[in-house]
C-alpha cells in the first residue's frame, strides 16, 4: 500500500481499490526550471493528475516539462501573461476540479516542498476533518533553527496580523504554500478575487472564513536548498498592511454585522464609539488645558479615562469571541456537487 493511500484505507466503509478519491497536484512555475523535474518526480505516485501551470515563466518552465517529462500524470497549462502565484494557483484549481480532483494540493516548483509529506497533508480532508489544510514548519522547534532568522522574524509578523484579517486564530505560517484543499469549497470561492500575486495565502485564509471553511495546520519540515526568494520584505511591508486592515474590517462586517448580529457586534459598536468618544474628549481636554494654562480637572480625566477603559473591556470581550469563533466543523460534506 502506498503512502497516499493509507489514510484513504483508514477511512470507514471505504474502498481505496474502487472508490479512491482523485488527488491532484498543482504545481505553478516561474523561473524554476532547474527544480521542477525533481518536484514532479517526488509526487507521491498515487497522487492521480499533475498540474504544471507556466505563469509566463521567461526559462519555458512548461515547453521543457513537455519535452522532457515522461509522467503520464502530467498536463501543462500556459498562462499568457504572468498572474503571479495566485493567478497560477486559480488557473490549476479550475482546470483540476474541471476534470473531477475531489481534493487538490498547490505543491511549489522550487523544491522545498516534500512529497512525503503529502499523506498527511490530505488526510484531515479526506476524514471529513478539514477543508483546507496547510503546512507549519513551526511545530518543531529543532526544525526552526535551520531557518533564516530574518524569515522566522518576519513569518511571525505576519502570522499574527493573519490571525487578525482572517479570524483563524488557530493557525500559523501563513506563507507556508503547501496546502490541500476539497474541490467542493473550491467551486465556492471567488477565484477571480483571490489576491494574484504574494498574498495570495493570507487572501486565501480570509475568503475561506467567509464561507466558514475548517483549516487545519499539518506539521512539517522546514527544507531549504540552493533556490532564492523573489520576496523582499521591504517591497510588500505596506501592501500586506493595507490588505491585512482591508480583510479585517471586510471579514468583521461579514460576519457580525451582515451575516448575523450578536452580543459580539453589540461589544464591538460600543467598545469602538466608548474609545472614541473617550479619546475625543481626553484630546479636548488637553488642548484646552494647554491654551489656558489651567490643569485638567481630576473629574474631567476620570470622566474621559472611564469611558476608554470601558471601551477596552469590550473590545476585549469581542476578541475572546472571535478567538472561540473559528469554524469547527467542516463544510465540504454538506456541500453539494456543482
Amino acid at each position: 500500500m502506498s503512502q497516499l493511500a493509507e489514510p484513504i484505507a483508514a477511512l470507514p466503509g471505504l474502498d481505496p481499490a474502487t472508490d479512491a478519491p482523485r488527488i491532484a497536484v498543482v504545481v505553478p512555475c516561474h523561473r524554476v526550471r532547474e527544480h521542477i523535474l525533481g518536484v514532479i518526480e517526488d509526487v507521491p505516485a498515487a497522487v492521480w493528475r499533475i498540474y504544471v501551470v507556466d505563469d509566463a515563466c521567461p526559462e519555458q518552465s512548461g515547453r521543457y516539462v513537455e519535452s522532457e517529462c515522461r509522467d503520464p500524470r502530467v498536463r501543462v497549462l500556459f498562462n499568457e501573461v504572468n498572474l503571479g502565484v495566485g493567478g497560477a494557483v486559480m488557473a490549476g484549481y479550475r482546470s483540476a476540479v474541471a476534470d473531477g480532483a475531489d481534493v487538490v494540493v498547490k505543491m511549489d516548483g522550487d523544491g522545498q516542498m516534500a512529497g512525503a509529506a503529502l499523506p498527511q497533508l490530505v488526510g484531515p480532508i479526506l476524514r471529513g476533518d478539514a477543508d483546507y489544510t496547510k503546512g507549519n514548519r513551526f511545530y518543531d522547534l529543532a526544525q526552526i533553527g535551520r531557518m533564516p532568522k530574518l524569515r522566522i522574524f518576519g513569518n511571525a509578523m505576519l502570522s499574527f496580523m493573519t490571525k487578525i484579517s482572517s479570524g483563524y486564530w488557530d493557525v500559523f505560517d501563513p506563507t507556508n504554500g503547501y496546502t490541500a484543499i476539497h474541490a467542493k469549497v473550491v467551486a465556492k470561492l471567488p477565484l477571480k478575487k483571490i489576491s494574484r500575486r504574494y498574498f495570495f495565502e493570507t487572501d486565501m485564509l480570509f475568503r475561506l472564513n467567509i464561507i466558514r471553511a475548517v483549516v487545519v495546520d499539518v506539521p512539517m519540515d522546514a527544507r531549504y536548498g540552493a533556490e532564492t526568494s523573489n520576496l523582499r520584505i521591504s517591497k510588500i511591508l505596506f501592501d500586506f498592511l493595507f490588505k491585512h486592515v482591508r480583510n479585517t474590517c471586510k471579514r468583521v462586517f461579514y460576519n457580525y454585522f451582515l451575516r448575523d448580529l450578536s452580543l459580539a457586534s453589540i461589544e464591538l459598536a460600543f467598545g469602538l464609539l466608548f474609545m472614541a468618544v473617550g479619546g475625543a474628549m481626553g484630546l479636548g481636554f488637553w488642548i484646552e488645558s494647554f491654551r489656558s494654562g489651567v490643569p485638567t480637572s481630576a473629574g474631567s480625566v476620570m470622566l474621559a479615562a472611564l469611558q476608554i477603559i470601558v471601551g477596552i473591556q469590550l473590545l476585549l470581550g469581542f476578541l475572546a469571541y472571535d478567538i472561540s469563533a473559528v469554524p469547527r466543523r467542516a463544510v465540504h460534506p454538506l456541500l453539494r456537487d456543482e
